[in-house]
């Protein structure tokens, strides 16, 4: 059976070969290079982690707003609903449930951010 790398590896490998490369690198390509390892290791981490995060953000938003929903729909009469002030920091579980979102969109776009309660290494 043949089997093809699936698509975080071959962006995994992309990365690392992109830091092999960049030391030999003038200046601005270096830089240019580094730009470019990190975007692909941004799209690793949201290959990898990208779909428990949105199930996780689709339950939370959910639990908020009384409903069941696609990640996409819910999320927007979310936004909508903080906009026009009919959720407020004090509509229960709001701000637990935007924590968690945002932790998660942290893990996969500022891996190395401490962030209060993290385990520091």
């Amino acid at each position: 059976m043949i089997t093809h790398p699936r698509t975080e590896e071959l962006a995994e490998a992309v990365a690392l070969w992109i830091e092999q490369v960049r030391p030999t690198l003038d200046p601005r390509n270096g830089f240019l290079a580094r730009v470019a390892g990190n975007a692909m290791h941004t799209i690793v981490r949201e290959l990898t982690l990208g779909p428990a995060a949105e199930v996780r953000a689709t339950e939370k938003i959910g639990e908020v707003l009384g409903r069941a929903g696609t990640f996409q729909e819910l999320n927007a009469e979310l936004c909508a609903r903080i906009r026009a002030g009919e959720l407020t920091p004090e509509t229960p579980g709001l701000l637990a449930a935007l924590k968690v979102i945002a932790l998660d969109q942290l893990a996969i776009d500022q891996p190395s951010y401490r962030h209060e309660g993290s385990v520091q290494s």
